[in-house]
């Protein structure tokens, strides 16, 4: 009698997620098409991830998710979009380090709030960020790199995504954890700051998997190791930067899924399921390696975590070194 109750109550525990879907499915208010708002341009990584996603999603949910791009801004014009949808249960977010974890330290005032506005839904990827040099600059590792920076008497320059990006933060935090002096050449885009890097008008960046990939594959750029943990599969010949001296060091670019604050739990719990689904695909899996974009399967609980952690993290930052953008 015990085993068999547990065995029913296994099954329920395994088909209530799947229950779930089918119901909210099947209403009509959720016909509706669900309008998927994105911070950048179309072509950039973050809008890969989004499309990719949201295709495999409204497979899943019956619905059609359309991808509305409203770059500027460092994301706040996407975020206050977002925040003052009128339809809060058919908008959602790519809400990402910007939105969430740099901007409420880096604007002296925002149009929305990081951590009232929103209600997570789960985190989508990370994008490991990869310390590149210039086919010119003499440095093939993190010895060899930190020899060449601490020659430069005067210090070195170095590109980034724009004041306030993780590819800028991640030098900051390396200049903090070094001593070394760096010059900050701000970049609107990962995709210009690239391009002079690989024509030598700057020596070095942090460039996100996803935008540096193809060029460190074909030698156009020097990959001097990965910030993070461990070695990403995608380029697994890239060491570490950690397991070449500098222990401690990890920085990501990453991106999470949000609603409206207002939006039901039903709806919020409805779009995880959807969403972890999509994680599961083998259609998922091959966009993302072949991108090099690291999924983040979770519960909305872990993703709000995890933000928690990062705007902490990355707010003491750029309040110890006055990093402003306004």
């Amino acid at each position: 009698m015990a085993k068999n109750n547990l065995l029913r109550a296994l099954g329920a525990a395994l088909l209530a997620p799947i229950m779930a879907l089918g119901s909210l499915g099947a209403s009509a208010q959720d016909s509706k098409p669900i309008e998927w708002v994105v911070g950048y341009a179309p072509g950039g990584g973050s809008d890969v991830v989004a499309r990719s996603l949201a295709e495999a999603m409204g497979k899943t949910l019956g619905q059609t998710i359309i991808v509305a791009n409203k770059p500027g801004a460092a994301t706040n014009i996407a975020a206050d979009y977002a925040a003052k949808a009128r339809d809060v249960e058919h908008t959602v977010l790519s809400a990402d380090f910007a939105t969430l974890a740099a901007n409420p330290a880096l604007f002296s005032k925002l149009a929305y709030n990081a951590e009232r506005d929103f209600a997570a839904v789960g985190l989508l990827a990370r994008f490991p960020l990869i310390l590149v040099v210039a086919p010119s600059t003499p440095a093939r590792n993190w010895k060899e790199f930190l020899a060449w920076a601490k020659a430069n008497a005067d210090g070195t320059s170095y590109a980034s995504a724009g004041i306030g990006s993780p590819h800028h933060l991640a030098a900051e935090l390396l200049r903090e954890r070094t001593g070394l002096k760096f010059s900050h050449v701000a970049y609107r885009g990962a995709a210009p700051a690239v391009q002079d890097l690989m024509g030598g008008q700057v020596p070095f960046m942090f460039v996100d998997s996803a935008s540096g990939y193809q060029f460190i594959a074909s030698g156009k750029l020097k990959a001097i190791g990965v910030a993070s943990p461990e070695r990403m599969k995608t380029m697994a010949e890239i060491p570490t930067l950690a397991e070449q001296g500098l222990t401690g060091f990890e920085a990501w670019a990453w991106q999470g899924l949000v609603l409206p604050a207002a939006a039901k739990p039903e709806t919020v719990a409805r779009l995880s399921a959807a969403l972890q689904t999509a994680f599961a695909s083998t259609e998922i899996k091959a966009r993302f390696q072949a991108i090099g974009v690291e999924a983040m399967p979770g519960t909305p609980a872990q993703m709000a975590a995890y933000v928690k952690a990062e705007r902490e993290r990355w707010g003491r930052l750029i309040r110890d070194n006055g990093i402003k953008l306004d």
